[in-house]
């Protein structure tokens, strides 16, 4: 080869060299920005699923208030019946104090123990029942007041029931108050 072709050829290899460069240049330039773009979407992708997980742990927390403050409405809707049915029972012995005594008496009987018996419906719906006060002394339900001497009973069993105790499913609301044998 001669001087001129071997100086063309070596200008043909620093062209091509040059183009590969510049290929491999704009090969890693590329792969470059289709890393940040698609670091960019895993951003994007993290920060509105973390949005997403805090609107949703903040509309459960509110949930769980809302749960705890209206716990009783139900309980609160029922109640509110025997409140009426007093109510009803107050206005009726006003207006019927012109009658004989006797038959008001006898009124106001039957509707105490009609709203008696539609409240301790209400408390057995929502489970909620009286603590049996058989015999023999539980603390655990019980609360022992004061002591007494009885023949009829043995030690430690209950004389008599002072204030009845209260118990929702299995958890005591109030222990009944009781006298106790020695």
């Amino acid at each position: 080869m001669s001087k001129k072709q071997k100086s063309e050829a070596s200008a043909t290899e620093e062209v091509v060299n040059e183009q590969q460069q510049k290929e491999e240049e704009t090969t890693e330039t590329d792969a470059l920005e289709a890393a940040k773009k698609e670091a960019e979407e895993y951003k994007d992708k993290y920060l509105r699923a973390h949005a997403d997980f805090e609107n949703a742990k903040k509309r459960l927390e509110k949930d769980k208030a809302n749960a705890v403050a209206y716990a009783n409405e139900s309980f609160a809707k029922d109640i509110l019946a025997v409140v009426d049915t007093f109510e009803n029972a107050l206005a009726s012995i006003e207006s019927a104090a012109e009658e004989k005594s006797e038959e008001v008496i006898d009124k106001m009987k039957e509707g105490i123990e009609l709203t008696y018996e539609q409240l301790k419906k209400i408390l057995e719906k929502h489970h909620i029942k009286e603590v049996e006060c058989d015999k023999k002394f539980n603390p655990d339900v019980h609360q022992a007041i004061m002591q007494v001497d009885s023949d009829e009973h043995e030690s430690g069993d209950i004389v008599q029931v002072m204030q009845k105790g209260y118990k929702i499913k299995d958890r005591v609301l109030r222990p009944a108050m009781v006298s106790t044998c020695k």
